[in-house]
């Protein structure tokens, strides 16, 4: 009658991801915030640029 928490959060049909495929995923994952943070540093970085170019 009682199930195994595992099995429960898992799902019966999904098989358990091996460890390099979610170390995969996440350095995927970090690697594209990463590059999201550096394109909104950029833009900043132009338009503070463009504002003290304006002020002159």
């Amino acid at each position: 009658m009682t199930q195994d928490r595992s099995d429960i959060s898992r799902g019966k049909g999904a098989p358990k991801p091996s460890r390099e495929e979610r170390l995969a995923e996440a350095l995927r994952a970090n690697l594209q915030k990463r590059k999201a943070q550096a394109r909104a540093r950029k833009n900043d970085a132009a338009t503070s640029q463009n504002d003290k170019n304006e002020g002159s």
